[in-house]
């Protein structure tokens, strides 16, 4: 058996993770994964840049900006790779407390990110400028992953965020404003991605592999209809606190058939390209991006573990 340590922000995004590992297809990989919740990207990176973390699913500028010195902290690798995606096919949502319902409101507002310079942070900036606001209207403070600018909102902390499913949902059930989706403002979008180092990844090739084929198996499981008892059952199981109900909010979201998590783990090429776009506009310090798009993708890995789930 193989040691993987995985990096992963907590949510139910990691229901392929948790299927593979109960129901034995990582076993069947020869594969232990030892998964890691993190509170922010600030701790993924710096595990997974200092070696102590071998993959991490996390939001593609992430990957971007510490490849191109425009992260958090002051960490730089250039040896950083997307192997294939691992989300939804829709946009974030900006929610806001119920008294904010414009952007007109949030003139003065405190909003919530995981971190100031990367990941959804880029799009909030970007959502902010096209509602007619400039830097100075707003504040911004990091406060960690989902879980965390959820519970900062509910808490009356910060006076908006951006949330994916089911999170916007359940704040919006609460009385909070859905203020806009990050469609209108981004068009096509690349989310979360596996990501790991390439160096790591020359010597370690068949175990990336092995993880993506128990992950797309798992997906694909998940998605069989007379799967879905279980599956909730194993939500619930791996999800703390978490409820039968919720289990089928976020079901819903992940698995829906046209926007759900592909099940081939096809990367969304134009999607990439925004992703860049948008950290040459928003990125600090600003630049033209040093690397092309192709550079910060693996699409060979993901043809092989395909390929051979063909096979089988």
């Amino acid at each position: 058996m193989q040691t993987i340590r995985l990096a992963v922000f907590p949510g139910g995004f990691n229901w392929p993770v948790w299927v593979a590992e109960e129901l034995g297809y990582f076993a069947a990989q020869r594969l232990e994964v030892r998964v890691t919740p993190i509170a922010g990207s600030v701790e993924q990176f710096t595990g997974l840049i200092q070696e102590q973390q071998d993959l991490a699913i996390t939001l593609f500028d992430n990957l971007i900006a510490y490849s191109e010195g425009q992260g958090e902290v002051p960490l730089v690798c250039e040896d950083l790779v997307a192997l294939m995606a691992s989300d939804t096919r829709v946009y974030p949502a900006l929610v806001t407390a119920p008294h904010i319902r414009s952007y007109g409101d949030l003139k003065g507002q405190v909003l919530a990110v995981d971190a100031k310079r990367t990941g959804y942070a880029i799009v909030l900036y970007a959502m902010l400028e096209a509602g007619g606001l400039t830097p100075g209207d707003y504040t911004i403070e990091s406060v960690g992953g989902v879980q965390q600018r959820y519970h900062a909102l509910l808490e009356g902390h910060h006076a908006g965020a951006l949330f994916n499913s089911p999170f916007e949902g359940l704040l919006v059930s609460k009385g909070y404003n859905l203020l806009e989706t990050a469609a209108g403002v981004v068009g096509q979008y690349q989310g979360q991605v596996l990501a790991t180092r390439r160096s790591w990844l020359r010597g370690n090739e068949a175990a990336v592999l092995g993880f993506m084929r128990a992950f797309l198996s798992a997906l694909s499981w998940i998605y069989e209809p007379a799967n879905k008892t279980r599956a909730m059952e194993i939500f619930v199981k791996y999800q703390p606190g978490a409820s039968t109900d919720s289990a089928q909010t976020a079901f819903e979201v992940l698995f829906n058939a046209n926007t759900g998590m592909p099940v081939d783990g096809a990367l969304n090429l134009e999607g990439v390209r925004t992703a860049a776009k948008l950290r040459e506009r928003f990125g600090v310090p600003r630049k033209q991006l040093q690397r092309s798009m192709e550079n910060y993708l693996e699409p060979a890995c993901l043809e092989r573990a395909l390929a051979s789930l063909a096979r089988d």
